[in-house]
């Protein structure tokens, strides 16, 4: 079966270059390994919408616990439905880096977890540890989860589950680019993603991302995961601003959010289809 999206809003099948699906035991060691990997965030809190996005041809796919719709109760079923073969990669990002939070999402069968607001290397260290279970990290373990495969990993096979979980740190503060070399250091740390939107502010440059400053910090994020050998993340607004961030070694992006690019395209199709339509049609009396 094929990854990508079997239809598209033109009625033809979507085409991309051919490439090995990703999955979720691949998704960790591309990442690592520098590979551009596509994604995007999740706001909905709808099952459909999980399993339409995750047909698509990305390679991961979040469902975002922080500020999107969803909770807690909406988890597993979007995870199901996103679990088909050779489909997107189900991440979930977390509301706060707790334990708690992050072992239910990895319990119910997230490929990994993205944790918001992480400003030094000792935060990182934690959230590393809570995806990896004892006596190595601090996770839970319950056997018959989805995380565990219902058993079949069977308790040989615990101690190496986290290899193909993928950690992702954000950084989104002067705290954070501060310690961002250490921060990329932590062992079990994969992706530092860059937060735009939380990082301009906490700049004091709301949404500039051509500021100088934002630029620098992008600048300092890449150079870190590269050094560290991570793999740099951002969320883009705009897919034009791919080549921007992988120009700075960035290789792990997020294409906005479904509900951004359900709108854009949305109001692009309406305003093609008004034109096409020519001006009104003046009524005869």
């Amino acid at each position: 079966m094929s990854r990508h999206c079997s239809k598209c809003a033109a009625g033809k099948p979507a085409t991309a270059p051919s490439r090995e699906p990703t999955t979720p035991a691949s998704l960790r060691q591309r990442a690592l390994a520098g590979e551009p990997l596509f994604g995007t965030f999740l706001f909905s809190d709808s099952p459909f919408v999980a399993e339409v996005v995750a047909r698509c041809g990305l390679d991961w796919l979040l469902i975002d616990l922080e500020h999107g719709t969803a909770d807690s109760a909406d988890l597993l079923p979007m995870l199901l439905a996103a679990s088909a073969p050779d489909t997107a990669v189900a991440l979930v990002r977390v509301e706060t880096g707790e334990r708690i939070r992050i072992g239910r999402a990895l319990d119910l069968g997230a490929q990994g977890v993205m944790v918001p607001q992480i400003h030094s290397a000792e935060q990182a260290h934690q959230v590393a540890r809570w995806l990896r279970t004892q006596p190595d990290g601090e996770r839970g373990i319950a056997l018959f989860t989805r995380g565990m495969d219902f058993g079949t990993v069977g308790h040989a096979g615990v101690a190496k589950r986290h290899e193909d979980l993928t950690c992702i740190v954000q950084i989104e503060s002067p705290a954070a680019l501060e310690a961002v070399d250490e921060i990329g250091a932590v062992e079990g740390v994969d992706v530092l993603f860059i937060g735009p939107t939380d990082l301009t502010h906490a700049l004091g440059i709301p949404g500039q991302i051509e500021h100088p400053l934002y630029r620098a910090a992008v600048t300092r994020v890449g150079q870190a995961a590269k050094a560290a050998g991570k793999a740099a993340g951002v969320l883009v607004w705009n897919p034009e601003d791919v080549g921007g961030y992988a120009a700075e070694g960035f290789t792990f992006f997020s294409i906005s959010s479904e509900v951004s690019v359900l709108d854009k395209a949305l109001r692009a199709g309406l305003g093609s289809a008004r034109r096409a339509a020519g001006p009104p049609i003046e009524a005869e009396f």
